[in-house]
């Protein structure tokens, strides 16, 4: 079946994207214009890291993104992870109590310090878990969730899959050392990614300098929060077997990074090799959105139906990472499938959009209905069935 494409110009103007349709047969003249140079990326002196953006997932710099390492405390963010997801369902509440066995109070490594026998807030061990790494309020939580570490490490592998984090195996909620427990940067880097935009209510908490429990007063271990101001989140990780890994995320100018650094030889070598990966991908790149969630590109003729033509559109917004000053090379492509008839549901596939900058694919997303369309009466049907053959007759004439 032959696509129906038409194609997009995009031009960028304060604060809009304005988007002028062209015939399929015309080309979209590409004024050159300067380019910015781009370095190749840092290199740093870790064993792996990645830098993302977070907003259209497109990867910036890598290195050995893949390779699977002791991820430490970053486990610590699949924990936070599950507690978010079961607030947004509803299954438990922030001020629900937890009761604290002895178990986790002996939990060893870094600690929030709650005490055996008491109950604390879910609100105060989310806090725990975050911002001073509390190895206890992460079991104290794996047991209220599902009632021990290994049933919950099964549900943190669940939600790993889900999340295509295809090179994550997880056995713990601390990150404690566990045989055939470990992760990678780019599986990382994802997980990230969810939080930020999965739960964006509770992200706040992640760039929380200090946290205060029972008298006791502990910083964040992510140096950056004081250092670099776009900073604001997300996790450090330390063991032995590790090394010094950080996951962070800073936003700028709309632009929003995720950088993940594993395996650095010391506290300030993560918060340093970090630093140079968010500014390289600030200086010379930019984010853009292109289009917003449900907004009409294009309505194409459908057939059969109690109306005649079809809104479509995207089903989240589009933002698409390029190299800085190349916004005037973006075109777009609406690749639509052919003879669309009614009935169509909301939310159906019905074609792709492609973004190209210059001669590049860039990205792809599908093409939805934004709306339902019923089938019409007989004699609608019987109408269009007439107009669709003189229709198909008239186009191989002129082809």
């Amino acid at each position: 079946m032959n696509a129906l494409k038409s194609m997009l110009r995009l031009r960028l103007l304060p604060c809009l994207m304005c988007l002028v349709l062209v015939t399929s047969h015309a080309v979209a003249q590409v004024i050159p214009q300067p380019q910015t140079m781009i370095p190749a990326a840092p290199q740093l002196a870790a064993s792996s890291w990645i830098l993302m953006d977070a907003n259209s997932g497109r990867i910036l710099a890598q290195h050995n993104p893949d390779e699977r390492l002791p991820p430490a405390s970053l486990t610590k963010l699949m924990t936070a992870y599950l507690v978010e997801h079961e607030l947004d369902r509803g299954t438990i509440k922030l001020d629900d109590m937890v009761n604290i066995s002895e178990r986790a109070w002996r939990t060893g490594g870094s600690k929030m310090f709650i005490e055996v026998g008491n109950q604390v807030a879910i609100r105060d061990l989310l806090n725990g878990i975050v911002i001073v790494s509390g190895n206890d309020a992460s079991v104290a939580m794996a047991e209220h969730l599902a009632g021990g570490e290994v049933p919950f490490s099964d549900l943190m592998n669940q939600h790993a899959t889900r999340l295509d984090m295809h090179n994550t195996n997880f056995v713990n909620a601390t990150g404690l050392p566990g045989e055939n427990h470990y992760s990678t940067a780019r599986d990382m880097a994802l997980l990230s990614q969810h939080i930020i935009n999965d739960y964006p209510e509770h992200y706040a908490m992640y760039s929380e300098r200090n946290y205060t429990y029972g008298d006791i007063s502990q910083p964040n271990r992510n140096r950056l929060l004081w250092r670099d101001p776009s900073v604001d989140g997300l996790k450090t990780g330390w063991t032995s077997e590790a090394g010094y890994c950080l996951v962070a995320s800073a936003e700028r100018e709309d632009m929003r990074l995720i950088s993940v650094v594993m395996g650095t030889n010391s506290d300030e070598a993560r918060a340093q090799e970090t630093q140079k990966l968010l500014s390289y991908g600030f200086r010379y790149y930019e984010t853009l959105k292109l289009y917003d969630r449900g907004a009409v590109l294009t309505t194409p003729r459908i057939w059969g139906g109690s109306v005649n033509e079809l809104r479509v559109g995207v089903d989240d917004d589009v933002h698409m990472t390029l190299p800085r000053n190349r916004n005037a090379e973006l075109t777009a492509r609406l690749n639509l499938d052919s003879e669309l008839s009614a009935p169509v549901s909301l939310g159906d596939t019905v074609g792709t959009l492609e973004v190209r900058l210059g001669d590049e694919i860039i990205g792809e997303r599908s093409l939805v209905a934004l709306e339902g369309v019923e089938e019409g009466g007989l004699f609608k049907r019987l109408l269009d069935q007439v107009r669709r053959f003189f229709s198909g007759l008239l186009g191989r004439f002129f082809d």
